[in-house]
């Protein structure tokens, strides 16, 4: 598994600013949780979703292909990082 915290640089309040993967050994996203300019956050899993956020079909890029875009900020975090946001967000509600 990796974890990846993506900070996505743009002005639409549709789409997510940040977006933070669990990314399993195939690099498909195993869950995943996107944070709105609102306040909001859409999680996503195989089997449960919320708001528009939906794991994606395509393989992951990797950190340096993400930060080829200007728009994309991606780094890698910790297992431990990840599942203290999923805690917070999808555990103890939205």
């Amino acid at each position: 598994m990796k974890y990846i915290d993506v900070t996505w640089n743009h002005e639409s309040s549709v789409y997510p600013i940040r977006l933070v993967s669990e990314v399993g050994a195939d690099n498909f996203e195993i869950r995943k949780l996107e944070f709105f300019s609102d306040g909001t956050v859409g999680i996503a899993t195989s089997n449960q979703s919320s708001k528009t956020t939906l794991l994606g079909t395509d393989v992951v890029p990797s950190i340096e292909e993400i930060n080829s875009d200007p728009l994309f900020f991606a780094k890698v975090i910790t297992q431990q990082e990840f599942d203290k946001l999923w805690e917070i967000h999808v555990v103890n509600g939205i």
